[in-house]
Parts: structure tokens; C-alpha cells; sequence
């Protein structure tokens, strides 16, 4: 949106009106509707994030399957947008999951939910498993250039300056498709759920690229879609860095023309 702005140069005290551009940020409530063993289907609100408008289906969908309560677009046989803000999905009858652990995961402080090793061991229980190293390589000089070839797509983020982007990208460095949104997770699960929809996961083949940092929660999304390399502009964190070490992630972090950090597994990386 356009917002009128006063933009101030203190070094010879000028200052002038003008208009700028910010990027839009709205909430948007997730509402799954679903079958119940005790009271058949019923229907509850799992989630409420702030995001930019827009691929909110997309976004929606990546979230379901991030968190393992999809494993396929298949499982959903209706999807309600009519209402501002507001998604509803309506699950098939065959789809189960557990909602009290849904529940402990979206009404607590962290971004995780659960901390430290519980984290861990809790990925080993919806089916994670650690990813073979026979299908993905890139060259260094490649790699390196990651960055820029992101950059070059967010359309969004060159308008407002204040969007994260998550982009894939094949073993001669090309990004191949990414998503743009105010918050990073929301960007990663916009991309995720549009693979989804295309039929395109999983990632075995192609990297992940974060233009922020990589988190905990950005690396657990990454091992659902069974993506081999995550690639961050950023610093990782150190429970990121756990998970890739614990799931064979090639983890990258402070990514850069001229150098970058590998913080696990340079097999995947042709030096």
C-alpha cells in the first residue's frame, strides 16, 4: 500500500513529503474442517498468521503439509477463500492427525513449540527420515551466485524493501521459482504449497534458498519437503544446525559472491 511519508536528510536538514510503498500485512485464520473419532466431522481454527495477501491457498496448503497433516492435495476436497482473512479447508474422511499436539504447537511462545532435543526426536515421529546424498550436487562458483538470482526475482521486496523470499534452485544455480512474503515462513510455506499443487515434491533434486536466516522452524520445513541443501543469506541458528547434522542437511549460511560458510555435510558442494 501507498502511505505518505516524510523523508528527512539531517546532514544538510532538508526534508520533504512523498509517497512510499509498504508491504501490505494482514492476519489470516486457518480453519480445518475434519473428521472427529467422537463427534465426526467438526471444525476448528488451528492457526492465525499475519502474512501479505495473496497465494493464500498456497500458503495454506504448505503450512498443512509442513506440519505433516497433508500429505497430498488430494486430501483436501474443498477450499473456502469467500470470507476476508479467512481460509477453510475441509479434509477428506480417510485424512487423521493428531490435533492436541496442533494445538501445543501453535499456543506457545516459541516458534517450535518444543525446545532443544525434544525438537528433534519429535520430526522422527511424523515420519522424518535423514536425506541420501546421491542426488544433488553444485559447484561453489555456483552456488555463490545464489543470492543475486534471488534477488533479481523479488519483485515485491524491490517495491517495499520490507519482504523475505524463498526460492528453489536447481545444480547450476538457477532459481527456479520463489515466493515473497512479510514473514519467512509464510514465504517458505507459499513456495511449498505451490509444489505441492504441482505435483513437484519431493525436493530431492533441487535446494532451498532463504533470504534471511535459517531457523529451526525454516530447516524443519526444508525436511518435510525433503529438500538435501538449504542456502541462507543470514546466520543459521543453532538448533538449525542440530537438524541438519541430525537429518543430512548441506547447510549454508551467510551466503555471499565472494565467500560463505558451509555449517554441514560439503559433499553436496563441488569445491
Amino acid at each position: 500500500m501507498f502511505i505518505n511519508t516524510i523523508k528527512v536528510n539531517p546532514l544538510n536538514a532538508t526534508s520533504k513529503e512523498q509517497d512510499d510503498v509498504v508491504a501490505d500485512e494482514e492476519p489470516l485464520e486457518i480453519r480445518l474442517g475434519y473428521i472427529d473419532s467422537k463427534q465426526g466431522r467438526a471444525h476448528k481454527s488451528v492457526a492465525i498468521t499475519m502474512r501479505t495477501p495473496g497465494q493464500d491457498t498456497e500458503l495454506t496448503l504448505g503450512f498443512l503439509f509442513n506440519e505433516n497433516i497433508i500429505q497430498s492435495d488430494k486430501q483436501v476436497i474443498d477450499i473456502d477463500t469467500t470470507k476476508e482473512n479467512l481460509i477453510r479447508i475441509e479434509l477428506s474422511n480417510d485424512t487423521s492427525f493428531d490435533i492436541k499436539r496442533l494445538e501445543r504447537h501453535f499456543y506457545t511462545s516459541s516458534s517450535c513449540g518444543i525446545c532443544g532435543k525434544a525438537s528433534l526426536e519429535a520430526l522422527s515421529t511424523y515420519g522424518a527420515e535423514p536425506i541420501s546424498n546421491d542426488q544433488f550436487q553444485i559447484r561453489a562458483e555456483q552456488l555463490a551466485t545464489l543470492g543475486n538470482n534471488l534477488r533479481i526475482k523479488q519483485d515485491l521486496f524491490h517495491s517495499t524493501g520490507g519482504t523475505h523470499a524463498c526460492g528453489i534452485f536447481d545444480n547450476l544455480g538457477v532459481v527456479l521459482n520463489l515466493a515473497e512474503d512479510i514473514g519467512r515462513h509464510n514465504a517458505m510455506d507459499k513456495l511449498i504449497g505451490q509444489l505441492l499443487i504441482e505435483k513437484s515434491l519431493p525436493l530431492r533434486k533441487n535446494g532451498l534458498i532463504l533470504s534471511g536466516r535459517a531457523s529451526f522452524e525454516m530447516l524443519q520445513k526444508a525436511l518435510m519437503a525433503k529438500s538435501p541443501m538449504v542456502v541462507s543469506v543470514g546466520a543459521p541458528s543453532s538448533l538449525a544446525v542440530e537438524l541438519a547434522q541430525e537429518f543430512n542437511i548441506s547447510l549454508v549460511g551467510f551466503l555471499g559472491e565472494a565467500n560463505f560458510n558451509i555449517y554441514h555435510d560439503d559433499d553436496r558442494i563441488i569445491i
